[in-house]
């Protein structure tokens, strides 16, 4: 059994691929090494990596196709994790032909190889921001999506239509999680605990828009990583009765369940550090929204999983190791 993960260099990525090898599972893992973020970190990803015999990266970028159905015909996939994006809300409105290219035609590149060699289960990722501008909460995946607040969010939410489409025509066996907030040890240094973090240490004030007025469902990376474990084995096609519609594709929310506000999750971080914040507060953001809760009940009962890792527990491992890494 040999599984491929895209994005094997990023956050959840490294995990998920750290997770499989020590699972004993063969894992390949491709990547672009784009410097969307600090190339520097996505090395020191794969070097935690790299010690373990099951894994092997190759360099490649899922737009390009050729490439990439190279490597599905010389190694055929069990299982296909996709978690390669263009990622960030913000960086959206500056330059939305990369996710254009990354999150639209390299997710068909990757739709089109699995066509060609049928992988068991075809996991990919999605996101919250799928729900956009929808004010019901929690978030439950039967709720519209249709509204979406940014371009990446709309690149997300196409991303399940096309997964849905392909498993409907072709019989590939599609699961979409829409990732809720994630972070914790190696996250990205775009997102608010590393830049929180930098700054608090550095003795500079931190922004914290919409006045700190919003709320966010945070994810320990432990948790999610166990969730994909979990559902790499149970594709669409195990359900007893399944939706008319819904035998060969499924969309997913993963998250904690349990939202928390901005400001208690800043509290957390100056905890674990033990220095007090200075606080910038800042109008809103174009492209965000308020609050985001998520409803995992369906995921959690069809693995048998709730995360279980609270925010003040996953705070203080992310500051662990970011005092580890960054060495301060």
């Amino acid at each position: 059994m040999t599984v491929l993960i895209t994005g094997a260099a990023g956050f959840i990525g490294f995990h998920t691929a750290k997770r499989l090898c020590e699972a004993g599972l063969e894992v390949v893992g491709i990547d672009n090494l784009n410097d969307y973020y600090d190339v520097e970190l996505k090395r020191a990803r794969l070097a935690q990596l790299a010690v373990y015999p099951n894994f092997r990266f190759q360099l490649l970028d899922i737009v390009d196709k050729a490439e990439l159905l190279e490597l599905f015909q010389a190694q055929p996939f069990t299982e296909v994790i996709h978690l390669a994006a263009q990622a960030g809300v913000r960086y959206s409105l500056e330059n939305p032909d990369a996710y254009a290219a990354s999150n639209l035609v390299g997710f068909l590149n990757i739709l089109e190889a699995c066509r060609q060699v049928k992988p068991k289960h075809l996991i990919y990722a999605s996101s919250s921001s799928v729900y956009g501008l929808n004010s019901k909460l929690p978030y439950c995946v039967e709720d519209p999506a249709d509204c979406p607040a940014s371009f990446y969010a709309a690149t997300k939410r196409a991303n399940e239509l096309m997964a849905h489409s392909y498993s409907h025509l072709y019989g590939i066996e599609t699961s979409g999680l829409r990732f809720f907030t994630v972070y914790g040890p190696w996250g990205r240094p775009d997102m608010a605990p590393i830049l929180f973090t930098e700054a608090i240490l550095k003795n500079q004030p931190i922004n914290i828009y919409n006045d700190g007025q919003m709320s966010r469902d945070f994810t320990y990376i432990d948790d999610i990583v166990e969730g994909i474990f979990r559902l790499r084995l149970k594709p669409p096609s195990c359900q007893a009765n399944p939706v008319p519609g819904s035998a060969m594709n499924k969309v997913y929310n993963i998250g904690r369940g349990s939202p928390v506000k901005l400001l208690d999750f800043v509290e957390c971080i100056e905890n674990a550090i033990g220095v007090k914040a200075q606080r910038n507060y800042m109008p809103m953001q174009s492209g965000d929204v308020v609050q985001t809760w998520a409803d995992v009940s369906a995921l959690a009962q069809w693995v048998d999983f709730y995360p279980q890792v609270s925010v003040e527990a996953g705070v203080s491992e992310f500051i662990k190791w970011y005092r580890s890494y960054y060495g301060v």
